[in-house]
């Protein structure tokens, strides 16, 4: 009977995964349509939107790359590109010189603003023509909930031969 219940609980779990990824990636999909892409690539939106969001607009390189969905190299490159736009300058720590700071410039912040707009808009039509205000609740508590649980296996439910 425990393992029927494990069985069922693995089941569930995965199905909730599956739902919960296709979905991101139908949204996801549908909003990089609608991005207003004449400026700023979504991933470089991406970065500009983590920047606005920390003190000061500024991050560790190492703390925005944990942040963004692109890996490693690729944020190196997307900053220098934003860098040579003048979206975003990058510094060395003074406490740590082999640290890289990433600051967003006033012209970067603009153009964030201005973009952030019209996809929010868009963020809106597409989540509210499916979801009500409830639903957006505990779509965010349940989202919430799975980004910052622990990464540990619960008590009995390791793996079994």
């Amino acid at each position: 009977m425990h393992r029927v219940t494990l069985v069922s609980q693995k089941a569930a779990a995965v199905d909730a995964w599956e739902a919960l990824f296709r979905a991101q990636v139908s949204v996801l999909r549908h909003l990089q349509r609608e991005f207003p892409s004449g400026e700023l690539s979504l991933n470089e939106y991406d970065v500009l939107f983590n920047l606005s969001r920390q003190p000061e607009r500024q991050s560790r390189m190492r703390d925005l790359n944990q942040h963004l969905l692109i890996t490693q190299p690729s944020v190196s490159r997307l900053v220098d590109r934003l860098v040579s736009r003048g979206l975003v300058v990058k510094t060395h720590e003074a406490d740590d010189g082999r640290g890289v700071l990433v600051t967003l410039t006033d012209q970067g912040y603009a153009l964030f603003r201005r973009t952030a707009i019209k996809h929010a808009e868009a963020i809106h039509r597409r989540v509210t023509s499916a979801l009500n205000p409830d639903e957006l609740a505990t779509l965010r508590e349940l989202s919430d909930k799975l980004r910052h649980s622990p990464d540990k296996i619960p008590r009995g439910a390791e793996q079994h031969p």
